[in-house]
């Protein structure tokens, strides 16, 4: 009885806001293998640990201390180390690090490491990209690209003009892009961006933290006007000399999925044009910058969008993967420089997520996939030449494998609803699992809410996937009032079998607090497929809302769900959705709140919103209905808006212009801003930003 009791009284905490906001990541953080990476052996792994790096041998789960930081102290010449830096290990014995300004290369010698050199990295440095060597590594500082070789650092660029930049990523980073420097495989020459983007308008940030007020501007390229101008060079470290690739097509073309070969004489570059519904996959000469020749394009009705480079099948130069969503999922495809399309690998209507590898003595690819349920990630293989397929894990939930570089190990990390985190060592050999880590439930004294699956079906029949999360103490026979939690745009995913099950703290704090959440993906987002994403083509918010009326109509047919009382919450795309519900179908929600809200798509990007929206020349009916600004006089329910103020993403005019709208219409709303933040509030301020959102609430849905 005792036992039982204390264990009853145990579940009856409740979260604290900075514990729903912040917890998953500092004092209710799940316990985790930090930093794992195959050694250079691939007969063992490293992990960080507090003080240092341990070294597991997979055979006899020996661990070892792999370098501590007394030891690195005893060598730095420089101040001494408080924390352990992130170090990269180019083998058992070698690694490197940076810190203070340094970039230093470590030794074992004996027992002991040693500092073997150092170099001093500029000040303003940025983007640093170790190159294949180990050794020479690039980096950016204010607009320019430099190579350090030797200790030496060699200007790449040199360019006064501030709207020149090279070496960092480009067209805002879609189209997977996160980088804008290629170092060479052979390391003696690096490929990178260079924007030009004077000719795109100026956008002030203001930085209210100073008094008098200083403007910082950006150049943002809005729908339907001037964008900016990529190319690509190659800079020849021994020769000290640069090459642009003679790209053909529009100026304001997009260059994407950028992959050296192999043998570093050849650069592929995806170009795409503007209007993102036709690519060429070109192959360049990178030392004359000449075209060989368009190995395949790609077209499409709505838009191609690609999102990764080639992967090149291990020691060749002549095949490779290209990941494609030309069937209607993303699949991987064989491709030789000769012979074209050799063959579709993967099949079927679910979409590969990620590739881990290669077993090459085996000719199996490693690879993520929503293959069992759009809702989880699980580990394959496939053989590449008679295409037979076989799942690698048998736990539930969402997997991240990391692959062994000879294939033989797979490190597989994955949590569901009941399981915070496991994390195995599977052999590829004989698919034997080794446990090393199931994490303890750090919520497990906590009262948590009941959250039940749904699912409901669009108006075409399609499957949408949601969550009801249940107040806790749930009594069948009341009433509550009930949030929609929502997202419903491009590239996210919020329905997942993770951990915690409710996918959100927040949500289970207002579980706590007496409500009724309820969130679900509608047609537009991620990991569904090509005609599920492109249903919102030229029309954002309309298909969306459509579905997501599909969610308020399964909560007012439950007994228990207030239809008076309904509140709708989303930030970003989900701050689009929140402000058109409550000017578009004024009658669904009492209260709402919308953070960082897009109002006016033609304010926004040209990349993200040209793709999913074309231009408003060329779409001007599209624009129009998803236009709020004329529509705010439709607002009967409570609208907080909020917006950071240095947000440089969806840009703080949207919401400046929508309260201009209110007050020429006389229609009241409440609006809060969060200076020094920009699209996203994180931090300690974040805490703050969930308290006024659940103020709002409690003020206005609770009464």
């Amino acid at each position: 009885m005792l036992v039982l009791g204390s264990s009853a009284f145990a579940q009856t905490q409740k979260f604290t806001m900075a514990e729903a906001v912040n917890g998953m990541r500092t004092n209710l953080a799940v316990k985790n293998i930090s930093q794992f990476s195959w050694a250079a052996d691939g007969k063992s792994y490293i992990q960080a640990v507090k003080g240092g790096y341990l070294i597991t041998d997979l055979k006899t789960n020996k661990q070892d201390t792999l370098i501590s930081l007394n030891q690195l102290n005893r060598n730095l010449s420089n101040a001494k180390l408080k924390a352990v830096p992130p170090i990269k290990f180019t083998g058992n014995t070698k690694g490197y690090f940076t810190t203070d300004g340094k970039m230093s290369w470590i030794e074992k010698s004996g027992n002991d490491w040693k500092v073997k050199n150092t170099a001093t990295i500029d000040k303003d440095a940025a983007n640093v990209k170790m190159f294949g060597d180990g050794e020479t590594f690039a980096f950016t500082a204010k607009n320019n690209l430099f190579v350090n070789r030797n200790g030496k650092t060699i200007a790449v660029t040199n360019e006064t003009n501030e709207n020149i930049i090279s070496g960092q990523a480009v067209h805002r980073n879609e189209f997977g892009i996160d980088t804008g420097i290629f170092p060479a495989p052979n390391s003696e020459s690096v490929a990178f961006y260079k924007m030009d983007q004077s000719m795109v308008a100026d956008y002030p940030i203001i930085d209210w933290s100073v008094t008098p007020a200083v403007n910082h501007n950006i150049k943002y390229p809005m729908a339907g006007q001037t964008s900016h101008q990529v190319t690509l060079g190659v800079f020849n470290i021994k020769t000290q000399s640069t090459v642009f690739l003679k790209v053909e097509g529009e100026k304001d073309q997009y260059l994407t999925a950028v992959t050296w070969s192999p043998d570093s004489k050849y650069i592929f570059v995806g170009v795409l044009n503007r209007g993102q519904n036709h690519m060429k996959m070109n192959q360049y000469d990178a030392a004359t910058g000449e075209l060989v020749k368009t190995l395949f394009e790609e077209t499409d009705s709505k838009y191609v969008e690609p999102q990764h480079p080639l992967t090149f099948f291990p020691n060749s130069n002549t095949d490779f993967i290209w990941q494609s969503q030309r069937t209607g999922y993303n699949h991987l495809f064989h491709y030789s420089l000769e012979k074209g399309l050799i063959s579709q690998i993967t099949k079927g209507d679910w979409l590969v997520t990620d590739i881990l590898g290669f077993n090459e003595k085996k000719k199996e690819i490693y690879f993520t996939s929503t293959k069992e349920t759009p809702l989880e990630r699980h580990l394959y293989r496939i053989n590449w030449t008679n295409f037979k397929m076989q799942k690698l894990d048998d736990a539930e939930g969402m997997h991240i494998g990391t692959l062994s570089s000879d294939g033989n190990y797979l490190y597989d990390a994955y949590s569901n609803a009941n399981s915070p985190r496991v994390a195995n060592i599977i052999n590829t050999a004989n698919l034997k699992t080794t446990n090393i880590l199931t994490s303890e439930n750090p919520l497990k004294n906590y009262q948590r809410p009941e959250i039940k699956n749904v699912t409901l079906k669009a108006d075409d029949g399609t499957p949408l996937y949601g969550k009801i999360i249940l107040p806790t103490n749930f009594d069948p026979n009341k009433k509550y009032p009930t949030i929609v939690y929502l997202y419903n745009g491009p590239h996210l995913q919020l329905i997942t079998n993770s951990f915690p099950a409710s996918g959100n703290l927040w949500y289970e704090y207002m579980a706590q607090n007496g409500y009724v959440i309820f969130t679900m993906d509608g047609r537009g987002s991620s990991n569904r497929g090509l005609k599920f994403e492109q249903a919102v083509f030229r029309n954002l918010g309309t298909t969306e809302m459509n579905d997501q009326m599909k969610g308020v109509e399964y909560l007012k047919s439950l007994p228990y769900v207030d239809g008076d009382k309904m509140g709708i919450h989303g930030w970003s795309f989900g701050g689009f959705m929140t402000t058109s519900f409550m000017l578009r179908k004024p009658d669904v929600f009492k209260v709402g709140v919308a953070g960082g809200p897009v109002i006016d798509w033609s304010m926004y990007e040209i990349m993200y919103g040209e793709r999913y929206m074309d231009t408003p020349q060329e779409n001007p009916q599209g624009y129009a209905t998803a236009n709020l600004l004329d529509k705010v006089q439709n607002l009967k329910g409570k609208l907080l808006m909020i917006h950071g103020a240095q947000d440089d993403v969806v840009v703080w005019q949207h919401s400046i212009k929508f309260i201009k709208s209110a007050v020429d219409n006389g229609v009241q709303l409440d609006y809060f801003t969060y200076p020094g933040h920009p699209h996203n509030v994180i931090g300690k301020d974040r805490v703050h930003l969930m308290q006024k959102i659940t103020d709002y609430f409690d003020l206005y849905l609770k009464k």
